[in-house]
């Protein structure tokens, strides 16, 4: 048996996240069916992450293991012909036995986008939320500034997560206007359940003059999930970059 890391990309509208569920479709499910398709058994497949109902991944890596002699290229070309349109491989390679995509991995880069455009863009309902003033992104900007850094996130995790060490290490954190959508970049060693978005839903309050840029710290600091923003919406939210740091597993961080 190989191991091989797969990369894909996905739109997740019409998705119930990654993972397998018994009742509703999945990328994960999808995935599988395809690989079954390609190689003639169900072979497990396990994921960098769990993204949500909705959320979408430019860059999203599992690992699977098969027999057979299929090549990399091979491997993602006919996964290609049997994967619905809404998600597409675009990479594979060989790793050691012992590499886990989600274990392996050294970090992540989200991006949160807002359309704040006076009219609806048909081309952004499904990958920007939608807000019906003008954000603030210099604000924006100035209060992400405060979430780099080593902290305790506790106070940016969906009530009822089961995670004990809340602790996460921000390397970058960003917001930036190109014409009508306002981007948020955020980079860490590791995501809390729904972080990213209620990071997404307090900057969106910043940006619209609700909190106080200078605030952010204090919202850190207190560990509570009521003081910071709502949970943005799902859509606006894509995995843009997946990490893993080293040779060790052939695999070097510049080429992921």
């Amino acid at each position: 048996m190989r191991r091989l890391l797969v990369t894909i990309r996905y739109d997740g509208t019409a998705y119930h996240g990654w993972q397998v569920q018994s009742n509703a479709v999945t990328v994960q499910s999808a995935v599988q069916d395809a690989l079954e398709q390609t190689v003639g058994m169900r072979p497990n497949v396990t994921g960098c992450s769990r993204t949500d109902t909705g959320v979408h991944a430019d860059m999203f890596c599992f690992h699977t293991d098969i027999g057979g002699s299929i090549s990399c290229d091979r491997l993602v070309s006919a996964l290609n012909a049997h994967l619905p349109d809404d998600i597409a491989a675009y990479d594979c390679r060989e790793v050691p036995g012992d590499f886990h995509a989600r274990y392996s991995c050294t970090g992540k880069r989200y991006c949160y986008r807002f359309y704040d455009g006076r009219s609806r863009n048909p081309f952004w309902m499904k990958y920007a939320s939608r807000v019906p003033v003008r954000l603030d992104e210099s604000a924006m900007n100035e209060a992400a500034a405060h979430f780099m850094g080593r902290h305790d996130f506790a106070g940016f995790c969906s009530v009822g997560s089961s995670v004990s060490d809340t602790v996460r290490t921000v390397s970058e954190s960003c917001v930036r206007r190109d014409g009508d959508v306002v981007t948020f970049s955020v980079a860490a060693d590791g995501f809390l359940y729904n972080m990213v978005r209620i990071m997404a839903g307090t900057l969106l309050d910043v940006g619209m003059g609700r909190t106080a840029a200078d605030s952010l710290p204090q919202i850190v600091a207190s560990c509570d999930r009521k003081m910071a923003g709502a949970t943005a919406k799902p859509h606006g939210l894509i995995l843009d970059k997946v990490f893993y740091g080293g040779d060790r597993f052939g695999v070097r961080k510049e080429e992921i």
